[in-house]
């Protein structure tokens, strides 16, 4: 009863928040080479500690091996049964992003994966150089990225995304969440360009 108490009063504060100047669109970029036809895609959780792994061990490198060559996305997939600070995390990320700090906001939101409440949220928007920390606070408050999030969620769902990370190359599933079998696959599109 006190979750539901909870939630009802939150919803009610969300409404009554200033949306000014504020968007329910995504201006997260993609990173990489934005020209490319080679696109690679991670659904991920910003709470996930795989998916923390994935970024240092996968995507890092993978950027730095390909990122003349492919577009890298991503794309939020909170887990939130398991990760109660996912998918607030994640519209932080999307308010981050409408200031042109999506990449730094998400890199700085694994190597402090265990600061996820609304106040580390603030705290790291501030850290980065947010610009317009009224804007940012109103964002996160309104919850008006919540309906971005579940778009990029509902799209991984049809696409049979059920954890995280989960990647795909130019509209296909990475059988193996490696590096390796990340870059086999850019490999193949990258030697079929060339025919």
């Amino acid at each position: 009863m006190k979750k539901l108490l909870l939630t009802c009063s939150l919803l009610l504060l969300a409404g009554c928040v200033d949306k000014e100047g504020l968007s329910e669109e995504s201006t997260k970029p993609p990173t990489g080479n934005a020209n490319s036809s080679i696109l690679v895609e991670e659904y991920a959780d910003l709470q996930c500690p795989a998916c923390k792994g994935a970024h240092s061990q996968i995507v890092e490198p993978l950027l730095e091996k390909y990122g003349n060559v492919i577009r890298y996305e991503f794309k939020h997939f909170p887990l939130a049964q398991i990760h109660a600070f996912a998918h607030e995390a994640a519209e932080a990320a999307e308010c981050a992003a409408d200031q042109g700090k999506f990449w730094e906001y998400v890199n700085d939101t694994y190597e402090n994966q265990d600061q996820l409440a609304r106040e580390d949220l603030v705290a790291r928007a501030e850290k980065l150089g947010t610009s317009d920390m009224d804007l940012y606070r109103r964002c996160i408050q309104s919850r008006i990225k919540r309906n971005t999030v579940q778009t990029d969620y509902k799209a991984g769902y049809a696409l049979g995304v059920r954890g995280t990370p989960t990647f795909f190359v130019s509209g296909e599933r990475v059988p193996r969440n490696t590096l390796e079998g990340i870059s086999e696959m850019i490999e193949k599109k990258v030697g079929s360009q060339k025919l």
